[in-house]
């Protein structure tokens, strides 16, 4: 029986998405005009279907807003006005202990979302090599693009959901209910066959710089290795590997969906892998942006890479190794449009878009590591009893990111050069704009330039809650009035940059080895080090730690590594995967949120008299074993006869 499905375009296709239907896997739609068949006769139509394919995932993973990993963490803060006005923003719902199997959050298992995109990725897959005025390389190329995307939707449930519904090829729509409903396969089986899509993809995919421009939002060699990668470090963590909590889950079948009996040769498989993403990435001329640009001091010029490290425009970045365009809008893609300081309407730099209202926790700020590479609480040159009082800076290297000889928090003081690429504090300077005239003071004080300008906590007016403001996710030289504009003009997702192979490396091999050793673990770790500007690992914990012995031990360098994770990849959707991953999430994500008493128009009563910050968001819940995975949409279940996630 052919298939017949109208045809017009992006927006057609994807509005056929939208369908009732008896499960997930049957998205056929009826009353049609066209077949298959004639669509996949010219390369033009068939170019159409690549997009449709591209564009159900690409909305889900790039955006801040559709994206519950930006929000659903502890890395920002927001209140009810956020919650209230812009409710698409669901990963604070699931950050506050909110999700349910009615209506999931981040709810992508359903016949209008990523089983839609496979069976149109099948489509593609089985019917290609039928276009007529296509070269057959280019057929190979696309092919390869498809099945390197299909891997991806794969590894988005599988991370979301734990084991997944299978679709090798598609069913015919006329088949009886009982043939589609599938069961769940086995976690390792999934990894699997993620990996041998990916197997088949990479060696057909060119190198990103061979690519064609129409296809660099497509799946290159670098991102696809990189997601082999990704899969197997998923795959080797403790919530797939030798988890107990999963012992007695089975699909409908009665088959065992998890082996509990923990496997440390899947770190190795995972170390390899990462390895194997470097070498690829290598060739294609990938490197971490270090020395790129060059500013008055060695400061500024380190900030300045680690700013440029996670912003790309128009795909072009030395670091990424696969970029997306995103959906939806690009306002909805980044961040700065939300983080951006919220001024008052006489103020020079006030802009109508930027409303301030998401920001870094204090965590987040406390997470950064001392100007010699360490954690605040381990560096014994640092003064972290004094963390919460003032003190002053008079160093000339910090000219232009603090203000010399006045008072700043010291908590503000001596930190790594991340800490002031990412973060703005209260008495630290801000460049936002591109001339030495844009260099702002960070005043946070209520009625200050940057301060709430409000007399009480109100959720009908856009604040910030913590008394920080997130740099990360813009451009430092952008002027604030203009970013709506200039700031967002050209921007691109950047999915996987090489920063993380470096990480993945170094976590994978200290899991597997019996210590930690340089060339397997030190020596990639320094790599993200180098870049951020400061010392190597090993140097950084013998000489200036209150625990030297702590980089010599599996254990040790476990907690060293997270840290790295959460620093070099703060506010890009990594920590909320991270916790789950490593099964630490009820030890983070059940306490309150902090930061500083914004209506406080005095340093001691903003700082909290010097007591340390005080809870602005207190509506966190994580319940374990069940979070750890999405549930699946209750009618979903029903309907596709799959058994539901533990416990939901």
């Amino acid at each position: 029986m052919k298939m017949k499905i109208k045809f017009l375009n992006v927006a057609t296709i994807l509005s056929l998405l939208v369908l009732n239907s008896c499960n997930y896997l049957d998205v056929v739609p009826e009353n049609d005009i066209e077949t298959i068949e004639t669509i996949f006769e010219k390369r033009e139509q068939a170019e159409d279907w690549m997009k449709t394919c591209h564009v159900i995932l690409t909305a889900p993973v790039t955006s801040v807003v559709t994206n519950p990993a930006f929000t659903g963490a502890d890395e920002v803060v927001a209140g009810e006005y956020m919650r209230n006005r812009f409710p698409a923003y669901q990963g604070f719902f699931i950050g506050d202990g909110l999700q349910m199997s009615q209506e999931p959050y981040g709810n992508v298992w359903k016949n209008t979302e990523y089983y839609a995109a496979i069976r149109y990725c099948n489509i593609f897959i089985e019917n290609i090599g039928s276009v007529y005025n296509m070269q057959q390389d280019e057929k190979d190329i696309w092919t390869a693009e498809i099945k390197a995307l299909k891997a991806h939707y794969y590894f988005e449930l599988m991370r979301r959901y734990g084991p997944v519904v299978l679709v090798p090829e598609n069913i015919d729509a006329n088949a009886n209910v009982t043939e589609m409903q599938l069961p769940r396969s086995p976690i390792d089986t999934c990894v699997n066959v993620i990996v041998r899509l990916l197997d088949e993809a990479i060696p057909v995919l060119p190198l990103f710089n061979q690519k064609e421009k129409s296809h660099s939002g497509y799946y290159c060699k670098e991102g696809a290795a990189a997601l082999k990668a990704h899969t197997l470090l998923l795959a080797a963590s403790p919530i797939f590997n030798g988890n107990k909590n999963y012992t007695n889950f089975v699909n409908k079948k009665g088959e065992k969906l998890f082996n509990a009996e923990y496997d440390p040769e899947k770190w190795k498989r995972a170390a390899e892998a990462a390895q194997e993403a470097i070498d690829i990435a290598d060739k294609g001329g990938k490197r971490l942006i270090r020395g790129d640009y060059q500013k008055t001091t060695a400061l500024l010029s380190t900030m300045a890479d680690i700013e440029h490290s996670s912003l790309a425009r128009n795909f072009e970045h030395d670091e990424a190794l696969q970029m997306f365009e995103p959906q939806l809008s690009r306002t909805a893609a980044f961040w700065s449009l939300k983080t951006l300081p919220y001024f008052r309407s006489t103020d020079p730099d006030y802009s109508g878009s930027n409303q301030g209202c998401i920001a870094p926790s204090m965590k987040m700020v406390e997470f950064y590591y001392t100007v010699n590479g360490l954690p605040i609480e381990s560096d014994k040159e640092w003064p972290y009893g004094m963390r919460y009082q003032m003190g002053k800076e008079n160093v000339p290297a910090y000219r232009d990111v603090v203000p010399l000889n006045a008072d700043v928090l010291n908590l503000h003081l001596r930190r790594e050069p991340r800490f002031y690429a990412h973060i703005a504090a209260d008495r630290c300077h801000w460049q936002m704009g591109p001339t030495a005239t844009n260099l702002k003071l960070v005043t946070a004080y209520q009625g200050e330039k940057f301060g709430t300008q409000a007399t009480m906590i109100n959720n009908a007016m856009p604040q910030n809650l913590t008394g920080y403001w997130m740099k990360k996710g813009s451009y430092s030289d952008v002027l604030p009035t203009r970013y709506a504009v200039d700031g967002l003009n050209g921007s691109v997702v950047i999915m996987f940059r090489l920063a993380e192979l470096y990480l993945m490396k170094a976590e994978a091999w200290n899991e597997y080895l019996t210590a930690p050793d340089y060339e397997h673990v030190y020596a990639p770790l320094n790599e993200v080090r180098l870049r951020a500007g400061i010392p190597d690992v090993e140097s950084a914990w013998e000489n200036y730690s209150n625990e030297p012995g702590k980089v010599k031990t599996k254990e040790g360098m476990r907690e060293i590594i997270r840290r790295e994770w959460n620093i070099e990849f703060a506010f890009e959707g990594r920590r909320f995967w991270n916790l789950r991953r490593w099964l630490t999430a009820e030890m983070e994500l059940n306490e309150p949120l902090y930061g500083w008493n914004i209506l406080g128009n005095t340093a001691e009563s903003f700082y909290n008299h010097y007591k340390g910050p005080i809870p602005v968001w207190k509506k966190r819940a994580f319940v374990a074993p069940r979070d750890y995975l999405f549930p699946i949409r209750a009618e979903e279940v029903l309907k596709a006869n799959c058994v539901q996630n533990p416990n939901w």
